[in-house]
């Protein structure tokens, strides 16, 4: 879905500190921005920075693609809306085909990808790898602890394998990534699962590891 916004409608101006990270107003009429401006907080990490503002477009947007999809506006929920203008935000920051196109080239190397969407963080990246067709399982872990595993294809996946836990251990204490194949011996490869890999995303306090899991063809 085409988004145009003329000149005037793409203004965005500085808030300070503010307890949204953006939000959208209309300023007084006969302004140069009296078509909406997105007013951004200010944030260190330039990642949520842009997510806000693609956050915002897309909830801007958001009655556009329901109206695309016949549906009406008496039938749209918050949390739907919030919903639409999330995926929005994903197809803006990382577009599906590029996205798809570019995964495949560097064979879906979370740093490589990183590298080419940097306005994207990590997580959204991995999170965009559930959304196309090669059949995985990502599990993100903070500070040693895993927080959420889920896949493309299996509504429940399987606990952390032996292999997994391993993978992600070396990537762990070593702040490297990590990678196990089926001609690794390290570890019993467990059926079903072709390869898995971890990338270390670390800053002095605080350690993340993203796992992907390949899954064999379905």
């Amino acid at each position: 879905m085409p988004v145009k916004f003329s000149r005037k409608q793409r203004s965005i101006a500085l808030e300070g500190e503010a307890q949204n990270r953006a939000r959208f107003v209309r300023l007084a009429p006969g302004s140069d921005t009296n078509n909406g401006t997105i007013l951004l907080a200010d944030d260190p990490r330039p990642e949520r920075r842009h997510w806000a503002i693609a956050h915002e477009i897309g909830e801007y947007t958001a009655h556009r693609a329901f109206d695309l999809l016949g549906v009406a506006v008496a039938d749209i929920l918050p949390n739907h809306r919030e919903q639409m203008a999330n995926r929005i935000a994903n197809a803006l920051l990382l577009p599906r085909k590029w996205f798809h196109t570019d995964g495949v080239a560097v064979d879906w190397d979370l740093f490589e990808l990183k590298k080419i969407y940097a306005t994207a963080s990590h997580e959204l990246i991995a999170r965009r790898m559930l959304e196309l067709t090669p059949p995985v399982i990502v599990t993100l872990f903070d500070q040693g602890k895993m927080m959420w595993r889920r896949s493309n294809v299996l509504r429940q996946p399987p606990p952390l394998t032996v292999a997994e836990q391993g993978t992600w251990r070396v990537a762990h204490e070593t702040c490297q990534a990590a990678c196990c194949n089926l001609q690794d011996q390290a570890w019993e490869f467990p059926a079903g699962i072709c390869e898995m890999r971890c990338w270390p995303v670390h800053e002095p306090d605080w350690r993340r590891e993203i796992v992907r899991t390949a899954l064999e063809v379905w």
